[in-house]
This record gives C-alpha cells, structure tokens and sequence, in this order.
C-alpha cells in the first residue's frame, strides 16, 4: 500500500506541474494581481481537484465508457470557456490603455469571483478530466487501495494547494512584478494565445 500511494503522490505531482490553465491562471493573477487574490484562485482550483476526486470515486471513468458523448460535451463547454478567457486577456493586450494601467487584466475585484474563476477553470481544464477519468480511477482500482480512498481524497487535495500556493508565492514576489509591468502587453497576449489555443483544441477536439 505504501508504494501504491507513493507512486500516486509521484503521477499526481507531475500531473500538477505540467503547465495548463490552472498554472497560467494561477501566475496571471498572482503577477498581475495580488497574492491574496491568486490564493482565492488556488482554493477554487484545490475544490475542482477534489470535485473531479469525488466524481472518480463515484465512477467517472464508468460513466464516461457508458455515456462518451459527456465527455465531449464537457471539453466542448470547458474550451467555450478557455477561450473566452484568453479573448479577455488578449483584449487587455492589444488595449489603447495598456501603456498607462499596470492591472492591464481586468480580473473582478471580489475575492468570490477569484475563487469561481480558479473553480470554472479547473473544470474546463482537459488535464483534469483526462487525469482523473483515467490515470486517477486505475489507483482506484488497486486492491491494495481498497480501504485508503479517502487518504487518496486528501493527498490530491494537499498535494494541489501546496504545489498551486507554491506557483503563487514565486510569481507575486516583486521581482517578477516589476517584470510584469515593463512587459505587461507581451504577457498578458501570449497567456491569452494560450489560453485560446486551449479552448480552440478542446472545441476541435473529438
């Protein structure tokens, strides 16, 4: 069992560190924005980790062998989404005002609203719904593992707000700040090509 959890830990870890929409969110806000506020968006993605952990303990995988076209309704909504974030980010980019706002992403400004973009964005995140309709329910599946499910519950949900606080830290600190505001305009357009090109393949996607 304690290698079995090991190596979970270990997959879920380089699960996490592969760059996706929850790391551009999370640096976006954190270097455009305040720590506190990217705190608020990683609590929103840690509760989409443990909604997806949820879901495999019930099942997801069966459900998705019983039920494909979800799926593809899922990746369908989640890259509507994507790409309306990357419209948002990319409008920031190519705005007459860039020049004069440091905040050139107009994130709202309530604390809830971070904390429901870092959700929604997980949910449409594809990495999310491939990991854990797949990878996450064989380690479901593991006789050794039988009576551990809610430890597994736990891990990935530590595992995800140590890793995401951890983006936010580094990507607050003044020093990347200062960078952010003598490139803002570069920035803020190459995350919002990123998260289109995201939203663009999930839609494409069959």
């Amino acid at each position: 069992m304690f290698i079995a959890l090991c190596t979970l830990v270990f997959i879920h870890f380089c699960a996490l560190i592969t760059p996706g929409p929850d790391f551009f969110l999370v640096s976006q806000t954190a270097i455009s924005r305040s720590r506190k506020q990217s705190m608020f968006v990683v609590m929103g993605i840690t509760v989409g980790v443990m909604f997806w952990a949820f879901l495999a303990l019930m099942g997801l995988n069966i459900i998705f062998e019983k039920m494909a076209w979800l799926k593809h309704v899922m990746l369908i909504v989640g890259g509507i989404y994507l790409c309306w974030l990357g419209f948002q980010l990319l409008k920031s980019a190519f705005s007459k005002k860039i020049a004069t706002e440091v905040h050139t992403f107009e994130l709202p400004q309530s604390n809830l609203r971070f904390f429901l973009k870092g959700f929604l964005t997980n949910l449409s995140n594809p990495k999310a719904v491939i990991y854990f309709g797949s990878v996450f329910s064989l380690f479901l599946a593991n006789p050794d593992l039988d009576g551990v499910h809610s430890l597994l519950f736990i891990i990935v949900s530590v595992e995800t707000v140590i890793w995401f606080g951890f983006v936010a830290f580094v990507f607050s600190l003044p020093r990347c700040k200062a960078a952010y505001q003598n490139s803002a305009k570069w920035i803020d357009g190459i995350s919002g090509g990123i998260f289109s090109l995201f939203g663009a393949y999930l839609i494409s996607s069959k």
